[in-house]
């Protein structure tokens, strides 16, 4: 019998798996190009008052288990104390086996309190303990926490209407080494069916530019130069959250026929809403490719399906699921109709169904080409995948429909600072399966060959791909 989640062999099953995790992924910096945590709280250099504020504070992951435990949502997201919400947690967690969260929250236990036990019910004070002492030390702080994980580079999630005040503070700021970039995520300048939110949104962004916008063309004018603003911080992608990847186009005419009526307050219907997103996702596909970024397209989840603790609590808290339509001629079209119209910037497809892995791969594969190696990527296991199974799929797939070589890693899309462990599990997944394939005689056993690959895959590929500047790692 093994030991619980043994530095040595945890999710390794071979020799050859153990010696590529050890040798060639264990050290290797960090590139997180795509999370949610906040630049100001990183400038502010903020402090934890406990684990469960670092820990339970917005993490939906946690808080769905702690609800499919029975557990009163007042020890979830509501006024009961800290060292309450946190017992609530220990005693759900002990129930969680096979849960990648329960893994996520002992390795982060493990790596950044040296605890080497296991949070349960009964040791929850223990626990508790431990990790308001470390939290307490002068250098347990967020940027303390961020170099202590091997980061090299983390890039946000912004909206062109935020100031990037933040951004523009870290910038000037020497005392901190790890590069914090924006990406610019326009969701808001997506969403014309929200009608009184589109129209809010687009006169704090006319604000911000100092142009007010009442058409679709002062709306491009508009993300542009938000776009160079970015760009000249450092920014190198961008970030789309889609119900699917629609393809309605329509006529320049029509879109700002369409932008009018919703500015005035009518809101669209279904079909007039498919067409300006597709307008504007072709304005911003053009955008990407001249100043060379990567666009990210996340769909394939169907959102906020309990409407009322969407009322009670707002998006975000742990009411989406897994969306079953992904229309692949869409999706084709799409990517077709900007390859013809401004040539494709990178791009990125993640979907949250699984079952989409094999449409992505074969789709994107008619649009691979030089010089970018894996221009077009399908995006690591994401949200409900990101699990040993779903890490392992996503690998296999890509592996057996396309050039794993050239796949551009993990990410954590996660809000918390001590997340950065999911990077560590992915390279466990990866060495793991790639061990399995040599030892079954399925590729050859060249160690250069093999940490080549590995380095790659885990950190090399993302800082080429994405072009950020940082040295690739060789040995």
């Amino acid at each position: 019998m093994k030991q619980f989640m043994d530095d040595r062999s945890f999710l390794l099953s071979t020799q050859t798996g153990e010696e590529l995790y050890h040798e060639a992924a264990e050290d290797l910096p960090i590139i997180d190009y795509h999370c949610h945590i906040s630049p100001r709280e990183i400038f502010e250099d903020r402090r934890f008052e406990n684990i469960a504020e670092a820990w339970l504070g917005g993490d939906h992951y946690k808080w769905r288990l702690m609800r499919a435990c029975g557990v009163d949502e007042r020890l979830i997201t509501g006024d009961a104390p800290a060292r309450d919400k946190f017992q609530a947690w220990a005693e759900t967690l002990e129930r969680s086996i096979g849960n990648p969260v329960f893994e996520w929250s002992h390795l982060e236990l493990k790596r950044y309190f040296g605890y080497e036990g296991v949070l349960s019910g009964k040791t929850a004070q223990e626990v508790w303990d431990l990790t308001a002492a470390k939290l307490a030390e002068a250098d347990f702080t967020c940027r303390e926490i961020v170099r202590q994980s091997g980061v090299r580079l983390i890039c946000t999630t912004d909206d062109p209407a935020d100031s990037l005040e933040w951004h523009k503070k870290l910038a000037a700021d020497p005392s901190f080494d790890v590069q914090v970039l924006p990406a610019m995520r326009p969701d808001a300048a997506l969403r014309i069916e929200r009608t009184s939110a589109f129209t809010a949104y687009l006169e704090r962004l006319g604000g911000l530019v100092g142009e007010p916008i009442t058409s679709f063309a002062a709306l491009k004018r508009a993300i542009s130069a938000r776009y160079d603003e970015a760009h000249a911080l450092g920014c190198r992608a961008s970030d789309h959250a889609l119900d699917y990847v629609m393809y309605v186009p329509a006529s320049d005419e029509e879109i700002e026929g369409i932008f009018a009526r919703a500015r005035a307050g009518q809101a669209p219907t279904e079909r007039e809403a498919l067409a300006y997103k597709t307008a504007f996702m072709q304005f911003a596909a053009g955008e990407y490719v001249r100043l060379g970024w990567a666009m990210q397209l996340h769909f394939g989840c169907r959102r906020d399906n309990n409407s009322a603790m969407l009322a009670k609590l707002g998006p975000d808290t742990g009411y989406d699921a897994v969306a079953n339509y992904t229309p692949a001629d869409q999706l084709a079209a799409f990517l077709n109709a900007i390859h013809e119209r401004t040539g494709l910037p990178k791009t990125i497809l993640y979907s949250l169904n699984p079952a989409d892995a094999i449409v992505i791969d074969t789709v994107m594969g008619c649009f691979q080409e030089g010089p970018v190696a894996g221009k077009m990527q399908n995006g690591s296991a994401w949200w409900f995948n990101d699990h040993e199974v779903g890490m392992r799929d996503q690998l296999t797939t890509l592996a057996n429909e396309g050039v794993l070589g050239t796949f551009i890693g993990m990410l954590t899309d996660s809000r918390s600072f001590l997340s950065y462990p999911r990077h560590e599990y992915f390279r466990r997944v990866l060495c793991g399966l790639v061990g399995e394939w040599v030892e079954a005689g399925k590729f050859p056993d060249d160690r250069d060959l093999l940490h080549r690959l590995v380095r790659d895959i885990s950190y090399n590929n993302a800082v080429r791909y994405f072009g950020f500047d940082l040295d690739t790692v060789t040995a």
